[in-house]
């Protein structure tokens, strides 16, 4: 019995009869976008987006993607002509369509000036990014870390650039000296007023080269803000052999998600743009409200259940919030997040947690708790830390949510012992590893975790988010979450 016939244009045709495909001639569609950080969230996501538009005739605003560190991506793309499939799954179902909308795949460390080279194509007129909050560089003060090797090694080597913004910079300038129109930089990353983070740093990297090419990136250079939403678990063995018998075709690595889709945008393109918005997409003139919703809300409960869940042997989400404990602390997590957020700006927080709710309770997605409990040191702060700040302001209780930081460390401190080392990780790993070896306590652990991470730095309420989160991570520790759950919750 032959092999299945491998996903890409020539086999588009044979493809089951209920999958759908492009309706466009993908060779006439002409690359409009460069896409940083080829990774699953963008392929379920951006690139959706993107096929949208695509199919409606909006033929010049192709991806080109750019895999900042492995070529795993682009090698499993390239030879299906860059096809893959997007599952949508919940209780109901499954529904496969084939996304066409990356037209071509290249990865920075095996050829940098390559990406220069589409960088600064005219035809290009956006570059949208989902790197990560590593990927930004910051030191513990929110600044261009110009400590870190790689972008020490991008300054003095400004034709191999290794970070996102040694190649946003060159191409910026190697634009400017020919002549061609600025690209917009969207970010795509769940950090706070991303866009105005990300100028920020690439003025200050640019500065570090040049004045005048610092001026002309702070004068002319959009970097516009977004907030984007939508449950991507890490696809298994198990969901590409699923895919690809539905399929008809091999597919090496498709992606699986949920129904929910989201993005919110600042509508500052000056060298245009597709019309998202005919597709979902928010353009507004402010994402700010949005993005604290979701990152107070959503991301915020997330990370909860995640070191929660990790604490009590849940593996998924969904796991998690089946549970009758974690389920009831999330629902009061949310009404400590929700009076943290603006009462004046359009927000409806009741709708967004009732949505949340069906989505936590989705059994179709497998979103290992594991996975979101990553680098927990680099997103509590905007998830978390920031929302108990402006309810200590408001002389508001802030107990529920600094139950957070707490199971993050009781998690860390766990691997290794009830939890596989190296069950997640985090950039402050080293510095943990010290602290839980040296501390004495609970409040020694947490005034060292804060110290090392830099939450609440400089603010007058800091020594009351250490007290409270010792106040519970001593109660993980000797009692264990399920009871630190039933206490906290009576």
């Amino acid at each position: 019995m032959s092999a299945p016939a491998i996903l890409s244009n020539s086999t588009l045709a044979a493809l089951s009869a209920d999958v759908a495909c492009p309706g466009y001639n993908r060779t006439q569609a002409q690359p409009g976008i460069v896409h940083l950080g080829l990774g699953a969230f963008h392929r379920a996501h951006q690139a959706v987006f993107v096929d949208d538009c695509l199919n409606s005739g909006e033929t010049g605003w192709g991806i080109v993607g750019a895999s900042l560190r492995s070529p795993g991506t682009r090698d499993a793309l390239a030879p299906q002509d860059g096809l893959y499939t997007l599952s949508i799954v919940d209780g109901s179902g499954e529904t496969l369509r084939v996304i066409g909308s990356i037209l071509s795949s290249l990865v920075a460390p095996e050829n940098p000036a390559a990406l220069l080279g589409v960088m600064t194509d005219p035809g290009i007129r956006i570059v949208t990014m989902t790197v990560t909050e590593k990927a930004y560089l910051r030191d513990a003060s929110g600044d261009l870390d110009f400590s870190h090797p790689d972008i020490a090694w991008d300054l003095a080597n400004p034709d191999q650039p290794r970070t996102v913004h040694g190649f946003l910079i060159e191409a910026i300038a190697r634009r400017r000296a020919a002549g061609i129109a600025p690209f917009t930089v969207l970010s795509c990353d769940n950090l706070p007023a991303n866009g105005a983070t990300l100028k920020r740093l690439a003025v200050a990297f640019a500065k570090a080269r040049d004045a005048d090419l610092a001026d002309f990136v702070e004068r002319e250079i959009a970097f516009p803000s977004s907030m984007v939403d939508r449950i991507v678990p890490a696809t298994t063995d198990e969901d590409q052999a699923r895919i690809s018998q539905k399929l008809g075709a091999r597919d090496a690595w498709p992606v699986t998600t949920e129904p929910f889709l989201q993005w919110v945008i600042e509508d500052d393109f000056p060298s245009n743009r597709p019309v998202w918005e005919r597709f979902g997409v928010q353009m507004v003139k402010d994402v700010a409200p949005f993005e604290e919703m979701k990152l107070r809300l959503l991301n915020g409960s997330h990370s909860s259940i995640a070191y929660l869940g990790l604490l009590m042997n849940k593996a998924t989400v969904c796991d998690a919030f089946a549970d009758p404990l974690i389920r009831q602390f999330v629902s009061r997590f949310w009404s400590e997040a929700i009076a943290s957020l603006p009462a004046d700006a359009g927000l409806d927080p009741a709708a967004y947690t009732a949505e949340l709710t069906k989505r936590y309770d989705n059994p179709a997605i497998r979103h290992r708790t594991a996975q979101i409990a990553n680098d927990g040191s680099q997103k509590l702060p905007q998830r978390v830390i920031a929302a108990a700040l402006d309810r200590l302001e408001a002389g508001a209780p802030i107990r529920h949510l600094m139950l957070a930081p707490a199971a993050w460390l009781a998690a860390a401190e766990a691997r290794g012992q009830e939890l596989p080392a190296g069950h997640f990780t985090d950039p402050l790993d080293g510095a943990l590893a010290d602290i839980f070896t040296s501390a004495a306590n609970a409040m020694s652990i947490a005034d060292a975790a804060f110290d090392a991470a830099g939450f609440a730095t400089g603010s007058p309420y800091r020594q009351e988010l250490v007290g409270m989160t010792a106040g519970h991570l001593d109660s993980l520790r000797r009692n264990g979450a399920e009871a630190t759950l039933k206490e906290l919750l009576t």
